[in-house]
């Protein structure tokens, strides 16, 4: 039985293993929400996200009950690192199976631990089926990621370290996937403080677990699409579930451009690198999901960093066009000597910065004797875009924008 008791357990198992990440004060987000804002920064844990503390925490007993043989596991990327960790701390081995689109950078992460890595599958629950047929051949153990009470303590431990730092938090927001997380932490913060409030956050692309709380019984999903593939969950986990349905007070989804913001948003202003998922806490704030009395006490946790670069830049190009810090236009000239160094005389004027520039004067949709010029510019603001629209305007220039 998950409780109280084996979530200090867990804490002293990991102490020395795992880092007391910062809890700090967040001082943008609480004058923007209203709220006196802390972040827990898992993203900064060993393995870059709070997995390694659950994984670690199940593998510790394995070794306590005399377990010698090797164990698998089936993850997108952070519990896999967390039992890769464990395994190579411990002298055992490690077989982990990913979905094949996980990212380059969790992949080698595994590998750099010394574990086994097979490909399999399009979605975390694909991976699933295939490491528990494969642990049964083998004769591993199969470490679950979310649905085993040894993970969850070793989760709960996060809201140990939150109220050690923090005893009179108002609330907690945690992202959920499978709900591991959710569930250790719900029950270290209920036993500790009953006044604070859980709030759990999911990606509308992987909304399993939030129809499943709506609706008080396990809803699967047919599939998952969101960038944070960290809580990118098809199928709802009824021990987990069980945990939100008595300790969770809240629940909210946000979509995938409020993601995005976030990532942005963590990056730009709090200098903090976090993965999709690890991100879901502050997109529910920044996005009015959160609704408790002002001034309330909030702690946030950022339960991963691991994100692929790839991700990472569309997401810079996408938030820097959405926030008018760029800008994208296709322009039809006369091709002839002059045509472009009058338009870029606009542009120069009025301080927009080109920062890439395509001359095309093949496309079979040109006619003769045009060209097109397909520029990105740096821009200063809304304001500065609608300048630069209507000096190109009056110039007589035709252009379209790309969005």
């Amino acid at each position: 039985m998950l409780d109280l008791e084996a979530i200090k357990t867990a804490y002293e198992r990991l102490e020395g293993v795992v880092h007391h990440t910062p809890f700090s004060y967040a001082p943008i987000l609480s004058e923007m929400s209203g709220y006196e804002v802390y972040l827990k920064k898992e993203n900064l844990q060993r393995t870059g996200a709070f997995k390694l503390r659950g994984a670690f925490n199940k593998i510790a007993t394995l070794v306590e009950s005399g377990k010698k043989g090797g164990v698998v596991a089936a993850s997108a990327g952070n519990h896999a690192q967390g039992v890769a960790f464990a395994a190579k701390h411990f002298g055992i081995e490690a077989t982990i199976v990913m979905p094949e689109s996980t990212p380059l950078t969790k992949v080698q992460g595994v590998k750099a631990f010394g574990a086994k890595v097979i490909l399999h599958g399009s979605n975390y629950d694909e991976a699933y089926a295939y490491a528990v047929k494969y642990g049964t051949e083998q004769g591993y153990t199969f470490v679950h990621p979310f649905t085993d009470e040894e993970v969850m303590a070793g989760q709960g431990t996060v809201a140990l370290e939150m109220l050690e730092v923090q005893p009179e938090l108002d609330a907690i927001v945690v992202p959920v996937g499978g709900g591991g997380l959710i569930s250790g932490m719900a029950v270290a913060a209920k036993s500790i403080r009953p006044s604070c409030k859980v709030i759990a956050v999911s990606a509308d692309g992987a909304p399993a677990m939030h129809l499943s709380y709506d609706a008080k019984k396990p809803i699967d999903t047919t599939s998952v699409r969101t960038i944070a593939d960290g809580i990118a969950v098809r199928d709802t986990s009824p021990e987990t579930l069980s945990y939100i349905l008595k300790y969770v007070d809240d629940f909210e989804g946000v979509c995938e451009d409020e993601i995005a913001s976030a990532i942005l948003f963590l990056l730009e202003r709090q200098k903090l690198l976090v993965e999709g998922a690890g991100s879901v806490g502050v997109a529910a704030l920044m996005h009015s999901k959160i609704d408790l009395p002002k001034g309330s006490k909030i702690g946030i946790v950022l339960s991963g960093g691991n994100i692929d670069v790839t991700m990472l830049s569309l997401i810079i190009e996408k938030g820097l066009m959405k926030s008018a810090r760029k800008m994208k236009l296709m322009v039809t000239l006369v091709d002839k000597p002059g045509a472009l160094q009058s338009f870029t005389q606009i542009l120069t004027e009025v301080g927009a910065n080109i920062v890439h520039i395509g001359y095309d004067r093949t496309s079979i949709d040109l006619e003769f004797g045009d060209a097109h010029v397909s520029v990105a510019l740096e821009t200063k603001g809304e304001e500065h875009q609608a300048l630069i629209r209507k000096k190109l305007t009056e110039g007589g220039f035709v252009f379209k924008e790309e969005h």
